[in-house]
């Protein structure tokens, strides 16, 4: 389908915003049968009243998770140096990533 840009009138402030295709499209994708009633800067605004008026938090950023200890192993399969994110024991095999993905699909 082919989709051109609308001008639409905020309900808010009343002033004209353009709904473009690829905006159209977009809503489309998403399964959204109405056009949007609010320009772009009353949706902003009014996202932060709300997020305001719900005590809401922002989301954390992957930044603050502590990252992840890797050791190194050798493969048992191919012998190539690797790392894992857990300490190896002796009586159980460690695998790189390549020939994990191998033994995994014989299973």
């Amino acid at each position: 389908m082919s989709y051109t840009d609308k001008v639409l009138r905020c309900r808010e402030c009343g002033s004209e915003f353009v709904f473009t295709s690829g905006e159209q499209e977009f809503y489309a994708s998403r399964g959204l049968m109405n056009e949007p009633g609010r320009c772009p800067t009353c949706r902003a605004a009014r996202r932060q009243r709300l997020a305001a008026s719900e005590g809401a938090q922002p989301a954390p950023e992957r930044s603050d998770r502590p990252r992840r200890e890797m050791h190194p192993a050798v493969c048992a399969e191919c012998g190539a140096q690797t790392t894992v994110p857990f300490i190896p024991r002796n009586d159980k095999p460690v695998y790189c990533s390549t020939c994990y993905d191998r033994v995994r699909a014989q299973r």
